[in-house]
């Protein structure tokens, strides 16, 4: 039987349910005297199995650039917050006088309450603003985009990181929808779209709003420039734990713990053999996934991929 650890407001609503939970603790192999970093503290449910396994003189650095999740801080000398993205990781552990950790975790999951509230945008059933920031001190919001990018642009992000089968026809309809209207919220977006939604309007309109989250928030080229600091961050033996819920992450981090790098290898001199450092070594080859109990007691952890790897 799988364990609830789920996240509760004072009010006792269910601000998030860590996915994997039990896969990642295991997966760190936690030291008691151990230094490790949450990449994406939310809720604080894996941070606060983390803490569990930490012994008096271990340390805990949790990142979040969403001002909402320092009101899930535990009252533990332990841990210590950013509120920054993830993306400066080293630059943040050595102002802290840290220079190596032993494990480094990053769910790259929305939190359960940013899908469940409606202002912030990240939801398709409640109104709001058409905003999307994970953090509001940036300028580039959903509306904005929807404004202002190209037919090409919109086309390129909703077809690479949305996987919406009409891209093409959806980003032209945009454009001309916009010359008469502006969509400032998620109601007016959606009926801004609404003729050209094609099959499952659930699902479609889950595409289109996880590829506009991607591009407002840089996702895929912040998860790049952490995963690179890695390589100088986690001591040898030391592991990292990252989960994905869509196959452009989870290509990335299978490339990135395959060849420590994003760069596509060329050989330029056939008769010149170079032997290739192996960074690191994936405890799993198929990345683990959600047992049919969780994915029955959360419908969020269904896509869910964990790929936990050992620094050489």
């Amino acid at each position: 039987m799988e364990k609830n650890h789920s996240i509760e407001k004072e009010s006792g609503e269910v601000y998030h349910v860590p996915v994997l939970f039990e896969e990642v603790i295991k997966g760190l192999d936690i030291k008691e005297d151990g230094i490790y970093v949450d990449c994406t503290f939310g809720g604080g449910g894996h941070s606060r199995g983390i803490l569990e396994k930490l012994g008096k003189k271990g340390r805990l650095i949790a990142f979040d650039q969403d001002a909402d999740a320092i009101n899930n801080l535990p009252k533990d000398e332990r841990i210590t917050f950013v509120p920054e993205n993830f993306k400066y990781i080293q630059r943040f552990l050595r102002l802290h006088k840290i220079t190596k950790v032993d494990g480094v975790l990053a769910d790259l999951g929305v939190s359960s309450h940013q899908f469940d509230e409606g202002d912030r945008g990240f939801s398709i059933r409640f109104d709001g603003p058409l905003d999307m920031r994970m953090d509001t001190r940036q300028l580039l919001t959903a509306a904005t985009l929807i404004a202002t990018y190209s037919e090409s642009e919109l086309h390129q992000l909703f077809e690479k990181y949305g996987e919406v089968s009409n891209s093409k026809t959806l980003s032209k309809h945009i454009v001309e929808s916009r010359k008469q209207t502006q969509a400032q919220t998620i109601l007016q977006f959606k009926a801004m779209i609404a003729p050209v939604v094609k099959g499952n309007p659930n699902k479609y309109l889950a595409q289109v709003f996880q590829a506009l989250r991607i591009e407002v928030n840089g996702e895929m080229e912040v998860l790049k420039e952490m995963l690179l600091q890695l390589n100088e961050t986690v001591k040898p033996s030391g592991r990292a734990a990252i989960i994905t819920f869509h196959s452009l992450e989870d290509r990335l981090a299978k490339q990135f713990f395959k060849s420590g790098g994003f760069e596509e290898e060329i050989d330029d001199n056939p008769f010149v053999q170079t032997i290739k450092e192996h960074k690191w070594t994936l405890i799993n080859k198929k990345p683990i996934t959600a047992t049919e109990e969780e994915r029955k007691l959360n419908k969020r952890s269904r896509s869910a991929k964990l790929r936990v790897a050992v620094r050489n």
